[in-house]
């Protein structure tokens, strides 16, 4: 087994630009459990060996654990650890950007505990060692102007010196627990080795410093600490934005191989699967979307990781890994649309700068190398280009879509030629129509008025060709269609992604309501099945024929959000996490895709348990509560009790909490935004200057309170719709009396200080 991390050079250079806040944190995939200094190239890596069955492991990622709550800088993280039927919680307590806490709690002993080892392995850079001083009871380590330092709050039975965790394994195997031959007070790999019959419970100090007798006081006193309980039954497992918190921060890892940072489509993949790393084009972009509710840094690296896999050609790869490039072909285009989302969130326009060249060269792209006939209408593909698996196969043109054996290509054939399948794609072409709004958008930001308006009339074209070109007036709905103008037998809910972009008329919305909510077709206990019930290929139940697939039901709901179906996309959210709470409170199982029967997640072998864009499933509920899109803005819903946070808002970091009828938004512990009026507030603004809001539809009238800065001789002007009223303020409160709306008009709250 290689050590962490595997890279040449200084890792100083490695992690440049890390923030402090995010140093410490669990970036080894190969080891979930292992706590790094990204910096300095440091790790300590719990190893456990049970003499019952004379295995070792250093517990890589898979069934032998269950990961549990994470925040995303690794200030606190849990995981319960299982081997040879011992059942150990360990986790990590981040006291300060440089001081760290490790500790484990055994919960069930599988053998005696004289005979259950666990290790503290501690690793270090290539050419520099851990050594233990018995002097300090420490074990320490120099790496150029800085030190690090681990305190055990008791001395370890033994200290023994490896190469590598691989070698410390072995020995373990080969000779037990019993072998002395290995101790010694320095090694490039150091162990700490305890028992449970001595250390059923224990914590450490793990700290980096540049004064080592100050770094050495600052472990020392999280050693001291006392032991938490982190039973996984203390884990809130029904809360939505824990939910999304935790599987973003646990497959957010250091990528050695390209020397960043960036969220794994799943930990259990990444080592064995891709060589090292893997960036599948649209589920990274999803981890940036999703990271994005919770941390600015998490939203960025995977932006920065796909963009730079763009190729000379214009293309966003599809799969790029340690073990093969899939350059040939691409996957629906979003990164703009998630670019978007992520600057209504952290305004960046540095980073908008920095992707829109890409972006564009890739919406270039897709009309050169998709629609070469130019039709109007884009198609998916395989370009000769590269040397990737399935390249120039239909099986590689399927891949383009992400529903690699979806139904909906079965009539598909491919056309040696051009390289493209003979179908017009619905859901491709929603999204490239969303794509190009978003571009459009962004362009219009940056001042570049001209190309925004050409990208704008290509856009609405393309809204007008799906709109009348993939409609299907027999069956009611979008379907995909052939070349020789045959509509494609099966429906996926691919079939509703033109709502995402905006563009289904009344009479096609009626469609597709009846198309959603048939218990024959999309309806059901368990949706979205990725095709019709009652379509042939749906008891094949194999991957993307049947199964509920968490992107489906993501645009689909965030479709019916823009279109206005408040309560189908109410419904469809709470079913979405009802599905994913299964699995995840059973086994904390983010579970890839769901059976569209049970909603089970492993009645079948092809699901991963710990898959990164299950958290959209969640996600929805949280956006429920709060959320913010380019058609909403930023959207507040004062409905149920609840209370989330902290999540990512144009006002920074908030937490939203509902009770008896009152919405709060609180920031940095102030409430800043108030109210008594029950609905869901959308293009919510809030200025030192300004304040803005669209009311719910159902509003009644009550009082919204806002916290201000205003001094005592500022004077504000509040308007609703046409119409002054109240705004009186007492201290830095400003108080609002809202009348019942009783038109569109009167929805509209301005607040202007002058």
């Amino acid at each position: 087994m290689k050590r962490f991390p595997d890279h040449p050079g200084s890792p100083a250079d490695v992690s440049a630009g890390i923030a402090a806040e995010r140093s410490f944190g669990t970036w080894s995939s190969e080891c979930p459990a292992s706590m790094v200094w990204l910096p300095l190239g440091l790790s300590v890596t719990p190893v456990a060996y049970a003499a019952s069955t004379g295995r070792a492991t250093h517990f890589p990622a898979g069934p032998g654990l269950q990961l549990g709550a994470h925040t995303p800088c690794a200030e606190h993280v849990e995981v319960e650890m299982d081997h040879a039927n011992t059942h150990i919680n360990w986790s990590w307590n981040k006291a300060d950007p440089f001081t760290t806490r490790g500790s484990w709690t055994t919960k069930v002993h599988g053998e005696w505990g004289l005979r259950f080892w666990v290790c503290l392995a501690l690793d270090a850079p290539d050419g520099t060692s851990w050594h233990w001083d018995d002097r300090v009871a420490a074990a320490i380590v120099q790496v150029g102007h800085r030190w690090a330092v681990v305190v055990p709050d008791r001395a370890p039975l033994m200290v023994t010196g490896h190469d590598d965790l691989a070698g410390l394994e072995n020995e373990l195997e080969s000779r037990g627990y019993f072998f002395l031959e290995s101790r010694t007070d320095q090694a490039p790999l150091l162990a700490l080795r305890f028992n449970l019959e001595e250390a059923p419970a224990a914590s450490f100090g793990f700290a980096v410093g540049d004064d080592l007798d100050e770094t050495l006081d600052r472990a020392r006193q999280q050693a001291c600490f006392d032991v938490p309980d982190t039973s996984s039954d203390e884990i809130d497992d029904t809360s939505p934005l824990s939910a999304v918190r935790d599987v973003m921060a646990w497959n957010t890892i250091f990528d050695p191989v390209n020397h960043r940072p960036y969220t794994a489509l799943s930990r259990n993949w990444t080592t064995a699967k891709f060589g090292g790393f893997g960036v599948w084009l649209n589920d990274v972009l999803f981890n940036a979307m999703l990271g994005s509710t919770v941390s600015a840094d998490l939203g960025r690296d995977n932006l920065l990781a796909v963009l730079a896999g763009a190729t000379p050609q214009g293309n966003l790869p599809c799969l790029l890994t340690g073990n093969d490039a899939w350059i040939d072909r691409s996957q629906p285009p979003i990164a703009g649309f998630i670019l978007a989302q992520h600057v209504l969130r952290w305004p960046d326009s540095g980073l908008v700068t920095r992707a829109l060249p890409a972006l564009l060269r890739n919406w270039d792209w897709w009309w050169r190398t998709r629609d070469p006939e130019n039709t109007g209408l884009v198609r998916y593909g395989t370009s000769p280009l590269g040397h990737g698996l399935y390249r120039g196969t239909k099986l590689g043109a399927k891949d383009e879509s992400a529903m690699d054996n979806s139904p909906v290509h079965d009539q598909a054939t491919l056309d040696a030629k051009t390289g493209l399948l003979d179908s017009y794609d619905v859901g491709l072409n929603a999204l490239l129509a969303l794509e190009g709004e978003m571009l459009a958008d962004l362009l219009m930001q940056q001042g570049r008025k001209n190309e925004a308006e050409a990208m704008h009339h290509r856009t609405n074209a393309l809204k007008d060709a799906i709109r009348t070109r993939l409609w299907d007036p027999a069956r009611q709905v979008f379907a995909n269609r052939l070349l020789d103008g045959r509509f494609v037998d099966s429906l996926a809910p691919t079939s509703f992604y033109p709502m995402i972009a905006g563009i289904p008329t009344p009479a096609q919305m009626e469609g597709l309501m009846a198309q959603l909510a048939d218990p024959m077709g999309f309806g059901g206990a368990y949706r979205l099945p990725s095709v019709r019930r009652d379509d042939p290929t749906f008891n094949d139940g194999i991957y993307w024929r049947g199964r509920v697939w968490p992107p489906m039901n993501w645009y689909t709901w965030a479709g019916l959000r823009r279109m206005g179906q408040t309560d189908a996309a109410t419904a469809l959210a709470t079913e979405s996490h009802k599905i994913f709470c299964g699995p995840w409170q059973d086994a904390r199982h983010a579970a890839e895709n769901f059976s569209p029967d049970t909603g089970a997640a492993t009645d079948q072998p092809d699901t991963d348990t710990f898959y990164a864009w299950s958290a959209l499933m969640p996600a929805m509920a949280v956006s429920e509560i709060s959320d913010v899109t380019p058609w909403e803005g930023f959207s507040l819903t004062n409905d149920a009790d609840v209370s989330i946070g902290p999540l990512a808002t144009p006002l920074g970091l908030c937490t939203v909490n509902v009770s008896g009828g009152v919405l709060r938004l609180i920031r940095a512990g102030s409430t800043v935004f108030e109210t008594n009026i029950m609905g869901r507030f959308t293009q919510v603004s809030l200025s030192a200057d300004r304040f803005r809001l669209t009311l719910p539809e159902e509003a009644c009238g009550g009082h919204i309170y806002i916290s201000t800065t205003a001094s005592t001789k500022d004077v504000f002007h509040a308007v609703q719709g046409d119409a002054t009223i109240d705004a009186a303020w007492t201290d830095d409160v400003l108080t609002l009396g809202i009348q019942a709306v009783t038109s569109e008009k009167s929805r509209r709250i301005d607040v202007i200080r002058r």
